[in-house]
């Protein structure tokens, strides 16, 4: 398996990796053109962000991750969070997102900058949370709020 910084030429599948995850946790039904409007905006801005993607041979690409950053004054760090996680279903328990987060752990270590990797997860998605503590995470007591603008 190969992982990788995705580019622009991946922008269709992470937008329809998107999609995806979107119906199967939380059954929402994105908007196609504002979800592609989106990844092409993140895969021009560095900035705002930085999608990996997961490669099989033969397959292409089987699933990604999205890194985003938050600066920490409390911990005079970095926090990558770790959004849009997708696996295509029939690569689902094979390490596919084992070997996307441990990559973006080697980078966030190399950085020297990084004083955490968060995420969130939809409450009732045991499978994920079972994949989560597997690899050392720990839930926290913090919950999310949210006002929408748009």
């Amino acid at each position: 398996m190969n992982i990788r910084t995705a580019n622009l030429s991946d922008a269709e599948v992470v937008a329809d990796f998107n999609l995806r995850l979107a119906w199967e946790s939380e059954h929402l039904k994105l908007a196609p053109e504002t979800v592609r409007k989106g990844v092409g905006a993140l895969l021009k801005a560095a900035a705002k962000g930085v999608y990996f993607v997961a490669e099989e041979t033969g397959a292409g690409v089987v699933g990604q991750t999205l890194v985003t950053y938050e600066w920490s004054d409390w911990r005079n760090g970095n926090i990558w969070w770790i959004q849009s996680v997708f696996v295509k279903e029939e690569f689902r328990g094979q390490g596919v997102f084992k070997a996307l987060f441990e990559h973006v752990e080697r980078l966030a270590k190399e950085s020297g900058e990084v004083c955490s990797l968060r995420l969130y997860v939809e409450k009732e998605n045991s499978r994920a949370h079972r994949a989560y503590s597997k690899l050392g995470m720990e839930e926290t007591h913090y919950r999310i709020f949210e006002k929408a603008i748009r």
